[in-house]
């Protein structure tokens, strides 16, 4: 995959060179590299970092642009904050942490939060666009968490690689209450019904299909899908519910009843935990590298949206900076093993150019995120991003 290893904000600006128009609605927006056309228009002096920032003129809409729009920090008054916010929130810190840490405001951290999982969303296009096939069994599963209180769960679909440990999808599943219904939670239930209406719903099955669909297109011709899983209702339904269903292999793995804590487990339980051990192995790094989705916190999500946007975020760490083990370590990463890579990235590297979402082919599933529509109603009003130039 084509990734420049120098920053944009670092590369002098007598060299650089425009390969795009970075305007949406300009014809010049989507061509390639040398067909791009326009002059220099001046430049001027950044006062928060000191740089000088050149200015372009598009030959095709006739309007100016800078070095700046084609950087992740473009229109950040306190661009230096970028890369320390990324860090926290894959660190387990929570966001009034991370204010007080860098001394700003915590709606500051949770803006950034946000515009570091759109630009997750993209990069993780973006890699799967340079995937041309899949050649390992995948194991998936969905994660439980919650948005905005303990009675709206939510669920995330996530397939990894069995050999690679590469995350090759996410997706949000609005789910319903589980477990034993007791007198204090019915009334927890019948009180956010009242105020807010529906509560949102979603399908396993429809997520499972939508998955597994997106992984089939990344199969080699008469070939199959080995899919693990465990013994979900929805997984086998959904499977066979697709057009290309016949091409998937699907290994099930039942959750065996565990005996008391300490206690050895059944060779069933052996097997299960060595088939599903990727993606338990993610979902533990959810819960241990993500405040809000600890299991004892005061730091979870409030809305849906923001919960899979700093998901994206953190599979980007996964997949392109954190060694794919932390006890042997390889000094490899999940997108080294695939080709993505040559090397282990840092976060100075992940985001060291801005990726616009016309130039890179994203799931309208993902663009829902994107957009920030998916609603949640206990939070009020739901801010969409639909920004013009910083979209």
């Amino acid at each position: 995959m084509e990734w420049p290893r120098t920053p944009v904000e670092r590369i002098p600006h007598n060299r650089f060179r425009p390969q795009f128009c970075p305007r949406r609605d300009c014809a010049a927006h989507t061509v390639q590299g040398s067909h791009f056309r326009c002059v220099r228009k001046g430049s001027h002096f950044r006062k928060c970092d000191r740089r000088t920032i050149p200015r372009f003129r598009c030959e095709s809409c006739h309007r100016t642009f800078s070095l700046q729009s084609f950087a992740t920090t473009y229109y950040l008054k306190r661009p230096k904050l970028l890369l320390p916010v990324a860090a926290g929130l894959v660190a387990g810190s929570a966001a009034r942490q991370i204010a007080r840490s860098l001394g700003c405001s915590h709606t500051t951290v949770v803006r950034l939060g946000n515009r570091l999982g759109r630009h997750g969303i993209l990069l993780q296009s973006l890699a799967l666009q340079n995937i041309d096939e899949i050649r390992e069994s995948v194991v998936l599963d969905h994660f439980a968490g919650f948005q905005s209180c303990q009675e709206m769960p939510v669920g995330v679909g996530t397939p990894v690689g069995s050999r690679s440990l590469f995350t090759y999808d996410l997706d949000p599943v609005p789910c319903r209450l589980g477990g034993r219904m007791t007198v204090p939670r019915q009334k927890r239930l019948e009180r956010l019904v009242s105020r807010y209406g529906t509560l949102p719903k979603g399908s396993f099955k429809d997520s499972t299909a939508a998955m597994v669909d997106s992984l089939l297109r990344k199969i080699p011709k008469n070939s199959t899908l080995h899919l693990v899983t465990d013994k979900h209702p929805a997984y086998g339904p959904a499977i066979r519910s697709l057009k290309g269903g016949d091409a998937v292999r699907h290994e099930v793995h039942p959750n065996p009843e565990r005996g008391e804590k300490g206690s050895r487990r059944s060779r069933k339980a052996i097997a299960r935990d060595r088939a599903m051990f990727p993606v338990d192995l993610l979902h533990k790094l959810f819960r241990h590298s993500s405040a809000n989705h600890k299991r004892e916190t005061i730091a979870f999500g409030k809305r849906g949206n923001a919960i899979l946007l700093r998901l994206f975020l953190l599979i980007g760490w996964r997949n392109f900076i954190k060694d794919r083990s932390e006890r042997k370590p390889t000094r490899r990463s999940p997108a080294m093993e695939l080709g993505l890579a040559d090397q282990r990235w840092t976060w100075r590297t992940l985001l060291s150019q801005r990726l616009f979402p016309e130039r890179v082919h994203v799931e309208e599933r993902w663009m829902v995120l994107y957009r920030q529509e998916m609603v949640t109603p206990a939070v009020g009003h739901n801010l969409l991003h639909a920004a013009s130039n910083a979209f």
